[in-house]
């Protein structure tokens, strides 16, 4: 099936064709000509398979043939699209502006972590379609500068890393005044319980779209496990990199001090590196991305929550450095990679205190990972018991303890 088989308008088609795209995605197949009928949409789909063109297409033409014969007047906001990171929401906007680039759809992007007065301004010129994260939103409606009266349609966007990262109460509270007679689209990657209550709340005898089973991993993803030592995980991430292949690689790191610490530790190594994840600012976080995109670092290292806005066209190459502990953040990380189509490679580095999330992540995803037991550093500890951890646990509050004391004393002393 081709694009221009789905009901799209020609203003649209010439946009797709100008960036190659001919044949939509399993989930743009099913879910756009649902759009275009305005029925509410369930839709669940990994990571990398298109759900932005899936609701964005079909939101663009039916806001372009509503109000063409109001052009020349000041937009009123039709559409609002809410996710949860600043990256995400704009990579969103920035393929909204592409996709209606031969319309009348004007659309902007607003988030935290920045002055809001240029974001004011956008929004006081008028728009079609408004981008947002959750937190701005609310602040900007409750200030009088949004108004949901013309609203017509409403997404929610990557749903479960919505509620992971705690924005339930925000959610709760734009329910409540968004518009009762409107068409709701609801989009996550993974459909938990919670997700499913929540989706129950917005939509209206919803159509349902699971373009394949939910949490599993795209086919076109190679995976593979390494299992190695902790203290030998930096020696092995040195061994993996050294290969001719991966000039660009996106590395995945727990915390942020862990993603700072791997990236100084890898430019120490002559690799370009930079980090990315909530504590940076705006303006870093966008030229790390930036360098990355552009090829002027071969590495950038990123925290689950700031990746999820990572949106790069035939990145093939994603490590877990660190073993995600919820199975469903594998899932989504990987998915970085083989994006709508194209190939990819997971590399996951494993030591013997992650050797359980391991059996999680292969447990949801439903099958065995590949072991590449070829390489200079192999596994030889074994993980610590319960008694032991509680133990070890129990030694580093102790050396804590001390080590503040000790700074305490000698400011005493100075």
């Amino acid at each position: 099936m081709k694009f221009s088989e789905l009901g799209i308008i020609d203003p649209i088609l010439r946009s797709l064709d100008k960036l190659n795209y001919h044949t939509p995605t399993e989930i743009q197949e099913k879910a756009i000509p649902i759009v275009l009928k305005r029925k509410d949409v369930l839709g669940s789909a990994q990571t990398g398979t298109g759900k932005t063109a899936a609701f964005a297409i079909p939101i663009i033409q039916l806001i372009h043939l509503i109000d063409n014969k109001t052009q020349g007047h000041k937009p009123s906001l039709r559409a609002l699209i809410v996710t949860p990171t600043r990256e995400l929401a704009i990579q969103i906007d920035e393929n909204i502006n592409t996709y209606a680039e031969n319309t009348i759809v004007k659309n902007t992007v607003i988030f935290g972590g920045v002055k809001q007065h240029k974001q004011v301004e956008r929004l006081k010129r008028g728009v079609h379609i408004l981008v947002a994260t959750p937190g701005r939103l609310l602040d900007l409606i409750d200030q009088g500068y949004i108004s949901l009266n013309d609203l017509k349609i409403f997404v929610l966007d990557e749903a479960d890393r919505m509620l992971d990262m705690g924005f339930i109460h925000d959610i709760r509270k734009l329910l409540k005044i968004l518009p009762k007679k409107k068409q709701s689209l609801f989009f996550s990657a993974t459909m938990p319980d919670n997700i499913i209550k929540l989706s129950d709340q917005i939509l209206y005898q919803p159509t349902q779209i699971a373009v394949s089973p939910v949490s599993s991993t795209a086919e076109t993803i190679q995976q593979y496990l390494y299992y190695t030592n902790k203290n030998k995980k930096r020696d092995l991430l040195l061994h993996i990199l050294d290969d001719d292949r991966m000039n660009q690689v996106l590395i995945f790191s727990r915390t942020k001090h862990g993603a700072d610490k791997l990236s100084r530790f890898l430019k120490k190594n002559n690799i370009g590196s930079q980090a990315i994840h909530g504590d940076k600012a705006q303006n870093q976080r966008q030229k790390a991305l930036k360098q990355f995109k552009e090829g002027k670092v071969k590495v950038l290292v990123a925290t689950d929550i700031a990746a999820r806005g990572i949106d790069i066209d035939k990145l093939q190459f994603v490590i877990n450095y660190d073993i995600p502990n919820e199975p469903e953040s594998y899932v989504h990380r990987i998915g970085r990679s083989g994006r709508a189509g194209e190939d990819g490679i997971a590399i996951s580095i494993c030591e013997p205190e992650e050797n359980a999330y391991v059996k999680d992540i292969q447990k949801l995803i439903k099958m065995k990972i590949d072991v590449i037991n070829d390489h200079p550093y192999p596994q030889t500890d074994k993980p610590m018991t319960a008694a032991e951890k509680k133990e070890w646990n129990k030694e580093k509050q102790r050396r804590k303890q001390e080590f503040f004391a000790s700074r305490k004393k000698s400011r005493r002393n100075r």
